[in-house]
């Protein structure tokens, strides 16, 4: 049974049946009834909706309806797209079963990391919990019984200083180029533990060189984070030329020309990512494990425990 409740901006409607649970704002009881009633339906009868619609239906409404209202619905479309010209999209979605998956996550890891495959697996399975709960099309998840590979440990690849020397002599000081602003950004990174998209996203708004602070809106967790700014830190914002964003650079031409830079020097292995592992383990030295925390926006401090890379010798040296 459906249950209607008066509301500001008229009725709100509820509907609960075979573990679905829908609801929704209508300006008059007859259009919530006349919802209800088509949503009961749907509900029933979805075993007869998925025995004609292709998992591949779904993930073309999924990357649609829902990817773009998420802060990285663009990685989700793009997947999405790509699964679809997989075999396992053919299947309809009442056929579909646990097996189907882990033959699918089988062939995948053959062709790329665990890690791809997990954030694949996570993508597919928030598709079909969307069409489970919201759309009504299946009764349950069968991803949920498929076990995910494991985790690969946490990368600890840090940069030397020499490999940081060659990098700047590869890439030049002059930083009205970008292959400079880039390997400039990188040494930004360093003395903030920030991302490569928030710093191409940084607009000189958001900087406040006075108090030493950048204001960050758009992070990874989706909280708005303020940046304390080390006096080198400061020194390298100073020395940009004028341009909004900050560094001149999209996060696209950040990662191209930070590779380039590093192939030039002859640097193997390291990424602009692995900024963040060497700021967060230096700045370890500086500040206590709470205001690490939140200075790189950890709103759970074990998260601290991927980035931190110290090395044993070094923490040797520091029990005498």
């Amino acid at each position: 049974m459906a249950s209607f409740r008066k509301h500001s901006k008229g009725w709100r409607v509820e509907v609960f049946r075979q573990g679905i649970r829908k609801s929704k704002i209508f300006p008059t009881k007859r259009e919530a009834q006349d919802w209800a009633a088509r949503t009961e339906f749907e509900i029933q009868h979805a075993d007869k909706v998925a025995d004609k619609t292709l998992l591949g239906d779904v993930f073309d409404r999924y990357a649609r309806e829902v990817s773009p209202k998420k802060k990285g619905g663009r990685w989700e479309v793009i997947r999405l797209e790509k699964l679809q010209k997989d075999k396992i999209a053919k299947i309809q979605l009442g056929r579909l079963a646990a097996s189907d998956f882990a033959t699918w996550r089988d062939a995948r890891l053959k062709e790329v990391q665990p890690a791809s495959v997990i954030r694949e697996m996570q993508l597919m399975s928030s598709v079909l919990s969307t069409a489970r709960r919201e759309w009504g099309l299946i009764s349950s998840n069968p991803l949920s019984d498929v076990s995910k590979p494991r985790k690969p440990p946490p990368r600890d690849r840090l940069p030397t200083q020499d490999e940081i020397e060659t990098m700047l002599h590869c890439s030049g000081s002059d930083l009205a180029k970008a292959t400079a602003r880039a390997f400039h950004a990188f040494r930004f990174a360093l003395e903030t533990a920030m991302r490569a998209g928030e710093i191409a996203g940084l607009e000189w708004e958001r900087v406040d060189l006075d108090r030493r602070v950048v204001r960050l809106i758009h992070t990874k967790n989706g909280r708005p984070r303020d940046v304390p700014l080390s006096t080198k830190a400061v020194e390298l914002l100073e020395a940009l030329p004028n341009a909004d964003p900050v560094f001149g650079l999209s996060s696209r031409q950040l990662d191209v020309l930070f590779r380039k830079s590093r192939d030039k020097a002859n640097v193997v292995g390291l990424t602009f990512h692995d900024s963040r592992h060497a700021a967060i383990t230096a700045l370890s030295k500086k500040l206590d494990v709470l205001d690490l925390a939140r200075m790189v926006g950890h709103s759970d401090i074990r998260q601290l425990m991927t980035y931190y890379n110290e090395s044993a010798e070094n923490i040797a040296k520091r029990l005498d």
